[in-house]
């Protein structure tokens, strides 16, 4: 029995001793190669400032040089403000560092305040600061030395206009560049040419400057005979036309000769025989130089031209002096002329002009399309609103921040009951209206439960049902992720609609409703559009890649 209870003692032993070993053995990794918590420190400058003045707020923290640091970012200090936030120092020991970030914070509304605990995230692993009560107090005013005026209203600034002055100087100076154009090559009174100058002569001198430049002509030197007599006969002809009136153009030889005879024997012309004579030979002889080629002597030709200029002068000394009458018909025969030849030149000046406006126009529809060119001609809201002066903005709380063709205004929708008593503050600004031709809106919700969970599908939901109540109908619903330019992720919910209007006219509609939101809050951009308006699109498209939300209230 004694053996068999020594026996029991040994065996007991040697399992304790066996348990222990293992137990060494599990924990000595552990021993060898645990690292060293992380540390976090907070500490404030003061908990005491006045309103506007700034706290500073220093996080320290000390970790292994390996370890990846998070750093709160943004407005994570609500109720009061981050103004900045600077990295101060960086200090290495062996494989530790320390790592301090400082903030300065603010508050412009008296009261009591708490600083909620900051997250600082090490290898996403989360720690938390302290929370630390500030007190803001008010600024003593003298109200006896200074006088206090109420809060004037916001007033509404009109657009503007410097761009559309600039536009239409340009629009003028072309104006005026064209129109000199116009008037310089066009409508202006030119220097007469040496040929403008002989049409305006009378008859009579301009047949004898006509006869003098045939003298000194090359024709008979280049045997050009036929083209001689057909300018010598045409010059006596139609001086006959202009001076004496009467068809000569067009007359044979023998009927010209008769008309001149029934002109002498009516006693509206002297001219004896012998001119007569003379002045026939002369025609028959270029009828055969024109039409039998015949090439008469050079001396002959040479002599033909001064008995036509003799012929020309008695013709004009043979005729009547003119009366009054037929001085006024000259003279209104001249200024009829005048008149004709300046409406010819307006004629052309606007043919021109129209020209340069048809060819522009074509080759700008051709380049730009008819839809941009007839946009930019008489004007398009959404064209005015993409290239007019955007405005970059914060607005509500938590901020959204995005980029805008106009200011949003801040609007006050009317809550129902039950809604007022979760919501703590519904901060809300729109540009446009949902059943115009452009809209976009922003809110910013937070609640009085502060670890009150977003619910998207239920804001979404009354958004939609918003839509359908303005006329909204048949509409397609997609959602995806969207991430702003800082990483935030949300969910983005488009789709399209048909709008019908009071009047009974419809239109397709698009839509994107971009939902954010955290612990105690909720933020919505809600921006609805024309389909098939480029502009728009592009709109849209700029105010989603400028969106960007603080997701910390």
């Amino acid at each position: 029995m004694r053996k068999n209870g020594q026996h029991k003692t040994i065996s007991i032993k040697r399992v304790q001793s066996i348990l222990g070993t293992l137990l060494l053995l599990m924990l000595l990794p552990t021993v060898g190669f645990s690292q060293t918590e992380p540390k976090v420190d907070a500490e404030v400058d003061t908990l005491t400032i006045k309103i506007g003045e700034q706290i500073k707020y220093k996080i320290t923290v000390e970790a292994d040089s390996t370890d990846v640091v998070f750093f709160p970012e943004g407005q994570t200090f609500s109720p009061l403000e981050t103004v900045e936030a600077i990295m101060a120092d960086t200090l290495k020991n062996d494989d530790k560092v320390i790592l301090q970030k400082i903030y300065s914070l603010t508050q412009f509304d008296s009261g009591a305040y708490t600083i909620p605990p900051q997250r600082i995230a090490i290898n996403e692993q989360p720690f938390f600061t302290d929370s630390f009560q500030v007190k803001v107090a008010d600024v003593a005013v003298d109200t006896t030395k200074q006088k206090m005026y109420d809060i004037k209203p916001l007033i509404e600034v009109e657009r503007s206009t410097a761009d559309m002055w600039i536009t239409a100087l340009l629009i003028l100076l072309g104006l005026i560049v064209i129109g000199g154009l116009v008037y310089w090559f066009f409508l202006r009174k030119k220097p007469l040419t040496e040929e403008e100058k002989v049409a305006l002569l009378p008859p009579y001198d301009r047949a004898l400057i006509e006869l003098k430049k045939l003298e000194n002509s090359k024709y008979l030197i280049q045997d050009e005979y036929k083209q001689y007599y057909s300018e010598l006969t045409d010059i006596v002809r139609s001086y006959l036309e202009e001076d004496v009136h009467v068809s000569a153009m067009e007359s044979t030889t023998s009927e010209l000769i008769t008309k001149l005879e029934m002109l002498r024997d009516a006693g509206e012309l002297k001219l004896d025989d012998d001119t007569l004579h003379q002045f026939q030979k002369i025609l028959q002889t270029a009828d055969l130089v024109k039409f039998a080629k015949n090439k008469p002597a050079t001396s002959i030709a040479e002599q033909d031209r001064k008995l036509v200029e003799e012929i020309v002068t008695k013709t004009h000394e043979g005729l009547p002096e003119p009366t009054e009458e037929d001085l006024l018909l000259d003279e209104e025969y001249l200024e009829e002329l005048a008149k004709k030849k300046q409406r010819k030149r307006i004629y052309w000046a606007a043919a021109i002009f129209a020209g340069i406006i048809v060819i522009g126009t074509i080759s700008s529809v051709a380049y730009f399309g008819a839809k941009k060119v007839r946009d930019t001609v008489f004007g398009y809201p959404t064209k005015d609103l993409l290239e007019g002066e955007w405005v970059a903005s914060s607005y509500g709380f938590p901020p959204i921040q995005l980029e805008t063709p106009d200011v949003l205004l801040r609007q006050e929708p009317e809550l129902p009951k039950e809604t007022k008593d979760l919501i703590k503050e519904l901060q809300a600004f729109s540009y446009g209206s949902y059943v115009g031709i452009f809209s976009i809106s922003t809110s910013s919700i937070t609640f009085k439960e502060q670890e009150k969970e977003p619910q998207f599908d239920a804001v979404i939901g009354s958004t939609l049902t918003n839509f359908e109540q303005l006329g909204l109908k048949n509409i397609i619903t997609k959602q995806e992720e969207f991430v702003t330019q800082s990483g935030v992720k949300g969910v983005k919910t488009f789709g399209t609609g048909t709008l019908e209007r009071p009047n009974g006219d419809s239109k397709k509609a698009k839509y994107n409703i971009l939902s954010f939101g955290g612990k105690g809050f909720i933020q919505q951009v809600v921006i609805t559009w024309e389909e098939g308006d480029e502009y728009a699109e592009q709109i849209v498209d700029r105010i989603l890649n400028s969106l960007d939300v603080k997701t910390q209230a």
